[in-house]
């Protein structure tokens, strides 16, 4: 199954504030919740999913080619 990642306008302005370990690690969260899609919400509906990474968050919902990213969030 083929995975497709919509990163929204803010989303990317988001990324594009924070340092660069900040990204990096927003990424890998992003990266990490594409490898698991068991912890996705049910496709097509209103729900969504926080998937947590060390000092990051990002918060995503299911349509059947893959998520999209609602927002994201770095506490480091």
């Amino acid at each position: 199954m083929p995975y497709e990642v919509d990163l929204a306008v803010r989303v990317e302005d988001a990324l594009d504030e924070l340092p660069p370990e900040g990204r990096k690690e927003v990424m890998e969260t992003i990266a990490a919740a594409l490898l698991r899609p068991g912890e996705w919400p049910q496709p097509g509906g209103w729900r969504a999913t926080l998937i947590f990474g060390p000092r990051s968050w990002v918060w995503i919902t299911a349509f059947l080619g893959g998520i999209e990213v609602i927002d994201i969030g770095w506490a480091g």
